[in-house]
């Protein structure tokens, strides 16, 4: 199996993020916190449209994870000054538990080495067990917790977590 990451950078691109998004978070998300939630968020951050402006206006830079030339998941990150913020890391049901996400955490830290940024931060839903038991097998540690307001009632009850990067 050979994974490829990959910088999105055209509007065909950002479709395959979406489509992806489409798939991948009703699967994963909507046993933790209800289809209705999770429309609404796919609604508000996983359009082609609002990916497009995630990435020209706020700073967000997305990544297509390809394992065997077929895309099955993508990475959302912030490069800030001290850190890199990892906003979205999904992939595809069917190709979890074989690596990928660890080559994408590899990926990730090379990144930081890059940029000269000590840590990966995150925020993980507090109820998906499944992500925060891989996080910790990553390396990645709890240092927190935060509720963010997403709107029409909404909430994303997350723990805060990071992996420190070693330089090299």
């Amino acid at each position: 199996m050979e994974v490829q990451i990959i910088k999105v950078t055209t509007s065909p691109q950002v479709d395959v993020v979406a489509r992806l998004a489409k798939t991948i978070w009703p699967d994963h998300y909507s046993p933790i916190i209800g289809r209705d939630q999770v429309d609404y968020m796919l609604g508000k951050y996983q359009t082609p449209k609002t990916i497009l402006a995630q990435m020209d206006q706020e700073g967000n830079s997305y990544f297509l994870i390809y394992s065997d030339f077929v895309p099955v998941g993508y990475i959302g990150i912030i490069e800030k000054h001290n850190e890199l913020f990892l906003s979205k890391l999904y992939i595809l049901s069917t190709e979890r538990g074989k690596g990928i996400g660890h080559a994408a955490i590899d990926f990730l830290k090379a990144k930081c080495r890059e940029i000269g940024a000590p840590y990966i931060t995150l925020t993980v839903n507090k109820q998906n067990l499944n992500s925060i038991c891989a996080y910790e097998k990553l390396g990645f540690e709890n240092y927190g917790e935060v509720v963010t307001d997403i709107g029409k009632g909404y909430v994303m009850d997350d723990y805060l977590m990071r992996l420190r990067i070693s330089p090299r």
